[in-house]
């Protein structure tokens, strides 16, 4: 396939998400098993171009004066891959199964369109209905901070400090490119490739043998602030497919008891071979089991309980743009009951002296520190530990500068700290 025909492909696959409204990886799935003459080659290069427009769709709409999945795609290809019109136009007068011709309007837009008078969650490619949560946290640097969240994300990944050092990964991942992260101490950046793909990671001996996990830095920052001792008796309470547990059994050096639980049996399948593959030997999964309370044994015993709440997903955009233009009003009304109710079930589980660590790949302020509010007032017996001095804790005093205003929690994004958006809020139950 030509580079036209991969355009014409794009348009096909934004038309069927705007009229479907799906996740953007089932559309590029069905299109290629309807058209199955596309190589692999081909299909990534549509995705491509795809993802390229998904991450920016508000200021390609804007630059080119419509939101129409042919100008959209016409955008992505000016605006993002730096292509001229005549550039365009011959590589579409080239190929039968091209996009039609460019028009006077498409023309004049790729010369001129520029984000001059645009507001905010335009150029900062976000939904307009965010704006207004956005300021509160960010101000006049929200468009920055969408912006950045717009980006592609870099492939991060955890050295397992239970396999070996971070200098024995980067030996045996120097052929990818291989760098040290910037904050985390186990944490490990490779370079994409030159379509914008990480490379296959997961093929690598060291990933097979344990060495090696895919995870986002502030991922990592997160466990580590967390603050899991050997020792202890620790508890992920909404544990998924277990990037977090891990994480923590590796701090805990495997000494003490770490429990893994989720609500959602089907999540947490992936953990017990990861766990093995990492070499976890301290590790109960606690699946549910209909309506038995399967933590009871657990009631005020923890010394610590992690809960990765379920939320909007606002600080993974670069992962996942399709997302944000999916995202509405009642979703976030519906996370921040399941955030309650999650925090309440941790509550229960926290001993006298022990911590709750709150953690959401989330950017909101519903989600994060009014969430963090409204547990406190209807549980006055945990207070919150200083983002500095739980960083400091962490041995990572450099992320103080991440802390929120009031010093109670951090805030990690694209644009301040080069990681996916986190926010973590660490209590200490008196």
């Amino acid at each position: 396939m030509k580079p036209a025909a991969h355009a014409q492909a794009a348009i096909e696959i934004l038309a069927d998400l705007d009229a479907r409204r799906r996740p953007v990886t089932d559309a590029l799935k069905d299109w290629g098993l309807s058209h199955r003459f596309a190589g692999s080659k081909d299909r990534a290069g549509i995705a491509s171009l795809v993802y390229d427009v998904l991450r920016k769709r508000a200021s390609l709409a804007w630059r080119m004066g419509a939101e129409t999945p042919h100008a959209l795609v016409l955008g992505a290809l000016a605006f993002t891959r730096g292509l001229d019109a005549d550039v365009i136009a011959s590589s579409f007068a080239d190929s039968p199964h091209a996009p039609p011709a460019l028009s006077d309007a498409e023309r004049r837009a790729i010369a001129g369109g520029t984000l001059e008078g645009a507001p905010e969650w335009v150029r900062g490619d976000y939904p307009e209905w965010l704006d207004e949560h956005l300021l509160g946290t960010f101000g006049d640097t929200r468009a920055d901070e969408g912006a950045a969240l717009a980006e592609r994300a870099p492939l991060d990944m955890r050295v397992n400090a239970l396999k070996g050092t971070r200098a024995e990964a980067l030996a045996e991942l120097s052929h990818l490119g291989a760098e040290a992260t910037p904050f985390a101490p186990f944490g490990i950046r490779i370079p994409l490739l030159a379509d914008g793909r990480g490379p296959p990671v997961q093929s690598e001996p060291a990933f097979l043998k344990g060495l090696v996990e895919v995870q986002d830095e502030g991922s990592q920052i997160a466990a580590l602030v967390a603050g899991a001792k050997p020792g202890e008796q620790v508890i992920d309470l909404c544990a998924g497919a277990g990037g977090k547990t891990l994480a923590l059994a590796a701090s805990m050096d495997n000494k003490g008891q770490l429990f893994a639980h989720d609500r959602d049996i089907r999540r947490l399948a992936p953990l017990h071979e990861r766990a093995q593959r990492a070499g976890v030997s301290n590790l109960q999964i606690r699946s549910p089991r209909g309506k038995e309370d399967v933590l009871s044994d657990l009631e005020r015993r923890a010394d610590l309980v992690v809960v990765d709440a379920p939320c909007t997903g606002t600080g993974t955009w670069r992962r996942n743009p399709d997302a944000k233009w999916r995202l509405r009003p009642n979703a976030l009304e519906m996370r921040r009951g399941e955030q309650a109710a999650v925090l309440a079930e941790a509550a229960r589980l926290v001993k006298p002296g022990g911590r709750l660590a709150y953690i959401t790949c989330s950017i909101l302020p519903e989600e994060n520190e009014k969430q963090i509010d409204a547990f406190r007032t209807a549980h006055p017996d945990f207070t919150a530990v200083p983002a500095a001095t739980a960083a400091e804790a962490a041995g990572l005093g450099a992320l103080a500068a991440h802390a929120t205003a009031d010093n109670s929690a951090l805030l990690l994004t694209p644009h301040r700290s080069g990681t996916d958006g986190f926010f973590v809020a660490l209590l200490e139950r008196s």
